[in-house]
């Protein structure tokens, strides 16, 4: 697995191999240099890691900001970079305009209904929730505006059939 890790501010690429078959064995690759450790967690939050040969106390802290970390007295502030929320969120600004259709993606039941036809919804709020193949997904507004039309709760609909209406 590949992530991308701000330690106090440096960005660092990190590919970490998982343990196989329940080893504290952990290999991984930080910007190009491999490292093969042994971590045994001792309590929650706090992890006993020998890296080449050397002892080291690990303790995690979950902040706001990601992780704090303190190894040998010294602490680093840490945060995972998920390149997904970047992909979720570049588009988050924007809004459809005009008349918008909203069509079930698969067929399936409508099982919960959040909102009422004529009322006033903004963008990315919560319509509706379709059951299709066991899973729930809720359909969102793509724009601010007033609810024209909505299906309802227990209906069953088909792929491509309109669940709603925002004007």
């Amino acid at each position: 697995m590949k992530y991308e890790i701000v330690i106090n501010g440096a960005r660092r690429n990190v590919e970490f191999a998982p343990p196989a078959n329940g080893s504290s064995r952990v290999k991984f690759t930080m910007d190009g240099r491999q490292v093969a450790a042994c971590a045994v967690p001792v309590a929650p939050g706090a992890h006993s890691i020998l890296v080449d040969g050397r002892p080291l106390e690990v303790t995690t802290e979950e902040n706001l900001d990601g992780f704090l970390v303190r190894v040998g007295g010294r602490e680093f502030q840490t945060q995972i970079v998920d390149p997904r929320s970047w992909r979720r969120a570049r588009g988050a600004g924007l809004e459809l305009e005009g008349r918008q259709q909203l069509v079930a993606p698969m067929p399936g039941k409508i099982v919960r209904v959040l909102a009422t036809v004529g009322q006033q919804v903004s963008a990315g709020e919560g319509l509706l929730v379709i059951e299709a193949m066991k899973m729930q997904n809720e359909i969102r507004s793509p724009k601010s505006g007033t609810i024209e039309k909505l299906a309802g709760e227990g209906q069953t609909v088909n792929a491509g059939e309109i669940l709603a209406v925002v004007a």
